[in-house]
C-alpha cells in the first residue's frame, strides 16, 4: 500500500478513468482534514449532468478504498434537505470541506448551497421535545443505575452516551453526528465539556464505576430542569 498514489493524485486519476466527462468532482473526508489513518477511503464526490439518479458505491481502486457519491446537478438537494433534517449534514459538510478535483464552473454554487445550511445548523428543538429527550436519558440513567449485569450495564451506558451528546448539541444548536463524529461534534462545541464526558465513560469501562457519569449527565440536564419522570405523558389527550 505504500507504492498507492498520494490521495487527490488518486482521486484525480479516478475520476479521469471513470468519469472524464462529469461537470466537477470533489475529495472530501479525512484525507482532506488531516485526519486520515491507515484505513482511511477516499470520499469522492461527482456531479454529472447525464446521471438519471444518483447513487452510492464502494470500491477499491489504485490502492485505496473509494467511497463514491453520483449525482445529478439536482439529486443531491434532496440528500443535502434530509441530512439537515436529521441534525446530521454528512453530504453539506463533505461537500463544503472537500478539495476539488474537476470543476466546470458548478462547485462554487454547490459549496455556497452546503456553507448556508451550515450556517443555518439544526432546526431549534420545542421544549416538548427537550423534556421529551430528558424523560429517555432519565430512564436510561436509572437503568444504569440499577443494573448488576456488566454486559447489560455495557449496552445501556453506550445507548445513554448517545442520547446525552444528541442532548448537549442539539439543545445548544449544533449539528449531531454518529461513530467518531459524536467526538468531533462535542469538541468542537466545547472541549473542556468533551473530555469531561469521555473521562466519565472511559472511567466506566475501565472500573465498572458510574459515579461520573451519573454527575456528568445530571449536570447536562440541570439547566433544564434536571432529571424527568414524574408527570412525563406522551399521547394523553386532555379533557
Amino acid at each position: 500500500m505504500n507504492n498507492r498514489p498520494q490521495p487527490m493524485e488518486a482521486a484525480t486519476q479516478f475520476i479521469e478513468t471513470h468519469f472524464p466527462n462529469c461537470d466537477g468532482a470533489i475529495l472530501a473526508g479525512s484525507v482532506v482534514r488531516g485526519q486520515a489513518t491507515e484505513t482511511s477511503d477516499l470520499d469522492i464526490i461527482v456531479f454529472d449532468k447525464s446521471l438519471h439518479s444518483a447513487y452510492r458505491e464502494s470500491l477499491i481502486e489504485l490502492g485505496w478504498p473509494i467511497e463514491l457519491f453520483a449525482h445529478n446537478l439536482t439529486s443531491y438537494r434532496p440528500f443535502f434537505k434530509s441530512d439537515c433534517e436529521r441534525a446530521r449534514p454528512s453530504l453539506p459538510r463533505m461537500v463544503s470541506e472537500g478539495a476539488i478535483i474537476k470543476d466546470t464552473g458548478i462547485i462554487t454554487a454547490i459549496k455556497q448551497e452546503a456553507n448556508r445550511l451550515l450556517e443555518l445548523g439544526p432546526t431549534e428543538w420545542y421544549q416538548e421535545t427537550i423534556d421529551f429527550k430528558r424523560y429517555f436519558i432519565t430512564d436510561s440513567l436509572d437503568d444504569l443505575i440499577g443494573c448488576r449485569d456488566r454486559g447489560e450495564k455495557l449496552f445501556i451506558a453506550n445507548n445513554l452516551g448517545e442520547l446525552v451528546s444528541e442532548f448537549i448539541l442539539r439543545t445548544n444548536g449544533k449539528w449531531i453526528g454518529s461513530s467518531k463524529w459524536v467526538v468531533r461534534s462535542l469538541v468542537e462545541h466545547d472541549e473542556e465539556l468533551a473530555t469531561e464526558f469521555i473521562e466519565a465513560f472511559d472511567t466506566f469501562y475501565k472500573t465498572n464505576e458510574t459515579d461520573k457519569i451519573i454527575r456528568f449527565v445530571d449536570k447536562v440536564l440541570q439547566p433544564f430542569g434536571g432529571r424527568l419522570f414524574e408527570g412525563f405523558s406522551l399521547g394523553k389527550n386532555s379533557r
